[in-house]
């Protein structure tokens, strides 16, 4: 008696086979007609991509009709059914579209069950029970599939997010990083900067990746703006930033991600127009960070032009051009008297009295002068840090101009 159930029941099994083998092309097309009808992401696809993603829906039809005819034989499903089709594929078609893909083929097959593709209620029983397994099968499959597919797509973004960070650093100004950026999703287009700390003691990947979450949400207190475009990388001991987006103070706007670098400081570049600029900013502000040793009391961050002076000394070239050009020229421009009131005053300990007697002048014409040295400079001579960086102003202007040829 078990024996002939079983062989009616392989009886069934195999009649089923054969209607599923000459059904197929027809089911494919009735499912890609569904999917026309139903989703709109099908019908806004490209030609080549439709034409990939009725190939997946036959595909999934036929290997379902072979693992069918010998089910407890382990197949490799995704091989089977997603093995026809381009890894590209997963970059057109998200995991949610798939499964809808999915499951209206396999609604369609059902729909099928009871008008032709079965001919007793044992049939569509065996049939129905074989579709339900499958599609369990076919479930873990494309989630395997887009599980490994995100992961190398990770492990590629991780690479090229650190070549473009390493580009940055080494002064490449072409194109090419531009179009590296863009593969990234990298939206912003001015107001970019550099800063550069010491990198946590942590796994770099989950550096870069607190760095990305603090750059989306930066919470700072009187700052409503947009969140930041952020690429990170991890070199050696440092942590890198490039940040997009930073409109208005940038001590302000990355003060939350300041929080992401070990303790020490942490030095921002000046703020440039494009991506292709952002070596500028990254120069400034390693040069920064190097010489922030002899500031203990810099704030956290800092910018790099505040640290101009500390940089001059330590042989930075573009922080003397810059004091240069920025303080020492335009006080010696604006008069001798206003150079050699600063240097009395620098020199006499801040005091207005004392550089008047030595100047001979009252010490209204003193204050009136500093004054000037101010507007010029935007430093105020009577502060502690202020007056330093004037300092070292005028010491490099007079050595530039004791260097100038007879």
């Amino acid at each position: 008696m078990d024996t002939s159930r079983e062989t009616q029941h392989r009886d069934s099994r195999a009649d089923t086979v054969r209607r599923l083998e000459k059904a197929t092309g027809s089911l494919a097309a009735a499912a890609i007609a569904r999917m026309e009808e139903k989703f709109s992401w099908y019908r806004n696809m490209p030609p080549e991509n439709r034409s990939w993603v009725g190939l997946v829906a036959q595909a999934g039809i036929a290997a379902f009709t072979e693992w069918f005819r010998h089910p407890d034989q382990k197949a490799a499903v995704s091989a089977d059914v997603f093995g026809t089709a381009p890894r590209e594929l997963t970059r057109a078609v998200s995991l949610q579209q798939t499964v809808q893909m999915v499951r209206t083929t396999i609604e369609v097959v059902e729909d099928r069950i009871d008008d032709g593709l079965t001919e007793t209620p044992e049939e569509s029983r065996i049939l129905r029970e074989g579709m339900l397994r499958y599609s369990r099968e076919i479930a873990f499959a494309t989630a395997q599939i887009y599980a490994q597919t995100a992961e190398l797509r990770g492990a590629w973004d991780a690479r090229l997010e650190a070549l473009i960070v390493d580009a940055v650093l080494r002064g490449e100004e072409d194109d090419a990083l531009l179009s590296r950026a863009s593969t990234l999703g990298w939206a912003a287009r001015t107001d970019i900067t550099v800063m550069v700390g010491l990198a946590p003691n942590d796994d770099p990947e989950a550096v870069v990746d607190g760095m990305h979450r603090a750059g989306r949400h930066r919470p700072v207190a009187g700052y409503d703006g947009p969140g930041l475009s952020v690429l990170a990388g991890v070199q050696g001991d440092r942590l890198i930033a490039v940040v997009g987006g930073v409109t208005g103070d940038p001590v302000v706007v990355l003060r939350a991600l300041a929080g992401q670098f070990a303790p020490g400081p942490v030095v921002i570049g000046p703020v440039v127009g494009e991506l292709t600029a952002a070596s500028r900013s990254a120069e400034a502000a390693l040069s920064g960070l190097r010489a922030a040793v002899a500031w203990p009391d810099a704030p956290r961050p800092v910018l790099a032009d505040d640290l101009l002076p500390e940089r001059a000394v330590a042989g930075d070239e573009l922080a003397r051009a810059c004091l240069l050009e920025e303080i020492y020229r335009p006080l010696a421009e604006a008069g001798s008297a206003l150079l050699e009131t600063l240097s009395v005053y620098l020199e006499q300990a801040a005091s207005l009295e004392a550089a008047a007697r030595i100047l001979f002048v009252h010490p209204n014409t003193v204050r009136y002068r500093l004054r000037r040295v101010t507007d010029i400079t935007g430093l105020t001579p009577s502060q502690a840090r202020s007056a330093f960086t004037l300092q070292i102003a005028l010491v490099l202007g007079r050595l530039a101009e004791a260097a100038k040829p007879l």
